[in-house]
């Protein structure tokens, strides 16, 4: 297996760093406070996901790394970067052949198998961390750990590229699209993450932040990113919940 390498993971503008092992990639940066820097990590000993949920990722068979930048955007419109990232980490696995699409709101996804997932994270005023974890190679306990269907992205390509160079095309693909969102706002990813959404037109599940749950169609986002399901009693906008067929 090839080790990580900071100079094979070069991105235009980026500090990039790589360790060993470390709590949480996210952690780390968050308590760097100036300039735009990648931090991957072999292992992470405090990796989380959304709702402070544990990423489980063993040692050469995950990819885990996080980005750290400014943006001059309002910070209530942070809210979408999930579904922002979501789409330049689709762009730059579809690039290398897997068949990714994107489930609401920090998921990815292929043949509604989990390949990966984003957790946003802010500092004041203005900076913001994005931790992207990818499956790179099978897992066979990973499925049992998290509940639910697994892919890696070696069960997804024909020939499955290194690890850095997995790294570099995301960061790449995620550097472009913070700008892209730095100059218009979500509105300008809004059209391509509709066109990668795995739940588009389905039937689906929300459980709520508050415990309660709400069934309907998929049918697109709103205005600030949130998912939009057509219920008996109407569209309904959810802002946070977690989402399953249903």
């Amino acid at each position: 297996m090839e080790a990580l390498d900071a100079t094979a993971i070069a991105v235009p503008g980026v500090q990039v760093r790589v360790v060993r092992e470390c709590t949480s990639t996210n952690s780390v940066l968050l308590e760097e406070r100036a300039g735009t820097r990648l931090l991957a990590a072999e292992a992470q000993t405090a990796g989380r996901g959304r709702r402070g949920r544990r990423w489980h990722g063993a040692a050469g068979r995950a990819i885990t790394f996080s980005l750290a930048r400014s943006l001059s955007r309002s910070p209530r419109e942070f809210a979408s970067l999930s579904l922002v990232a979501g789409v330049a980490a689709a762009r730059s696995l579809r690039a290398f052949g897997a068949d990714v699409a994107l489930k609401w709101p920090n998921d990815l996804v292929a043949n509604d198998a989990k390949l990966g997932g984003i957790l946003i994270e802010t500092r004041a005023p203005a900076r913001v961390v994005v931790g992207i974890g990818v499956n790179y190679r099978p897992d066979s306990a990973l499925a049992t750990r998290v509940g639910r269907p697994v892919t890696s992205l070696a069960e997804l390509v024909t020939v499955l590229p290194d690890r850095n160079a997995v790294i570099a095309a995301l960061a790449r693909s995620l550097m472009q699209a913070l700008d892209a969102f730095e100059a218009r706002g979500f509105e300008a990813l809004r059209g391509e993450w509709l066109a990668l959404h795995a739940y588009a037109g389905r039937r689906l599940r929300v459980r709520l932040a508050d415990g309660r749950s709400i069934t309907g169609v998929a049918a697109g986002l709103a205005e600030g990113g949130e998912l939009q399901i057509r219920t008996r009693g109407g569209l309904r906008s959810v802002r946070s919940g977690t989402v399953r067929l249903a």
